[in-house]
């Protein structure tokens, strides 16, 4: 058995990250989340945002689980597949005219057309939780950072392995990108939280988010420990500090009047 446990401190002592890295699981018609899954609208007797349960989870270390009846996000119940309209795309495209993020349809279409979405009724259930929490299969691993600890990881995941790291910039309902999309592409993917992260679930302005399908998982282990190891490739990243400074000629004239360094 892998020591989910062991990884993650693995994970947080090579990046100092300030949140848990999270497993992410899609449940299907007919699955049921884990024994003491903390649902929002049971334990909490409310609906969220689902970046509200990520912030939940990696901040709280919570095991968090979510269907449509926790939801309170209106554009990711759409994007999400869990609406059951009909015609939701036009849906969506209504709804990114209506808050002014695309300034015509056609551009609004574009950016439907980007975001890479379950189809309608796929995703029953989203189920969140710490690495060393995490007792069952999972589709992703996310992790939060700011761009040096991001760094780190791709450094890592690149060791190895050649495929490009890519992502869906859009900076609105990023949920959909930052949890999803790795598992439908098969690659990692890196996204920008979006207004709801920021306004909702307290994401900062210095972090991102790197998504990794679960089979990448051992690649990014080994890979933390020898990317750049010969060059002591770390984070924090290290300050080159052996050079001599050169101070404002104002310093440099004083230390002549008073022969400082002869």
């Amino acid at each position: 058995m892998v020591d989910f446990a062991k990884w993650q401190d693995i994970i947080i002592s090579s990046t100092r990250t300030r949140s848990f890295p999270l497993t992410v699981k899609f449940l299907k018609e007919g699955e049921e989340f884990p024994e003491g899954t903390r649902r929002p609208s049971v334990n909490l007797a409310k609906r969220v945002t689902i970046c509200q349960a990520v912030t939940m989870a990696r901040i709280y270390g919570w095991v968090v689980g979510l269907d449509r009846s926790d939801i309170i996000c209106v554009p990711a119940i759409l994007t999400w597949g869990m609406s059951g309209v009909q015609n939701v795309e036009d849906e969506i495209i209504s709804l990114l005219l209506s808050v002014g993020f695309a300034k015509d349809r056609e551009t609004a279409i574009s950016q439907l057309n980007s975001m890479i979405r379950p189809a309608e009724g796929e995703v029953k259930g989203i189920l969140i939780a710490p690495l060393a929490k995490t007792t069952w299969e999972f589709d992703n691993l996310v992790i939060y950072g700011n761009p040096a600890q991001i760094m780190r990881l791709v450094q890592a995941l690149k060791y190895s392995r050649t495929e490009e790291i890519g992502g869906d910039f859009q900076g609105k309902i990023a949920c959909i990108e930052t949890l999803y999309s790795a598992k439908a592409v098969g690659k990692p993917r890196i996204s920008i939280p979006g207004m709801g992260d920021r306004v909702f679930s307290m994401t900062q302005d210095d972090e991102l988010a790197l998504a990794i399908p679960s089979s990448y998982l051992s690649t990014l282990i080994d890979g933390l420990s020898e990317a750049g190891k010969a060059i002591g490739a770390r984070y924090p990243v290290t300050f080159y500090q052996n050079f001599e400074p050169v101070f404002p000629k104002p310093y440099q004239e004083i230390a002549k009047k008073l022969k400082l360094f002869e």
